[in-house]
């Protein structure tokens, strides 16, 4: 059922990766000029996966074990981006003697992981209970 908790957090990830990374900044250049993540392809191409896979996983409640699957990879898709999120923001730090600002944007990735888990906890407790029922069969 599309009513399901889990389907919750995974629109709630929706729309931290596919809305709010459209209006939060990653953090502010030394010109200061605001970061989004537009900017840069890889990032534009990750964070475009990201929303895919849970658009996707949304879509086919009725396979539970798909849609753990993708949550999964969304993980991964999304550690990686917060990965280059650091590392790009460690290499800003020492550009000039004024030092940029990092924004919030920059942490929605974990805000996304920690709703993917909680997804895939749900999921696997939805799992779990089809299969008990099916054992007393």
């Amino acid at each position: 059922m599309i009513q399901r908790i889990q389907t919750v957090y995974l629109l709630l990830t929706f729309i931290i990766t596919g809305v709010l990374m459209f209006f939060i900044p990653l953090w502010t250049l030394n010109t200061g000029k605001a970061f989004y993540f537009m900017q840069d392809q890889v990032y534009t191409i990750l964070l475009g996966l990201s929303t895919m896979l849970t658009i996707i996983s949304i879509i086919s409640y009725k396979k539970r074990q798909n849609q753990f699957v993708m949550g999964r990879l969304n993980i991964i898709l999304n550690l990686i981006l917060l990965g280059l999120f650091v590392y790009r923001s460690l290499n800003l730090s020492g550009e000039a003697a004024t030092v940029s600002e990092k924004g919030i944007g920059m942490f929605l990735p974990i805000v996304a992981i920690v709703l993917l888990v909680l997804a895939n906890k749900a999921i696997k407790k939805d799992e779990d209970l089809v299969k008990s029922v099916d054992r007393l069969r």
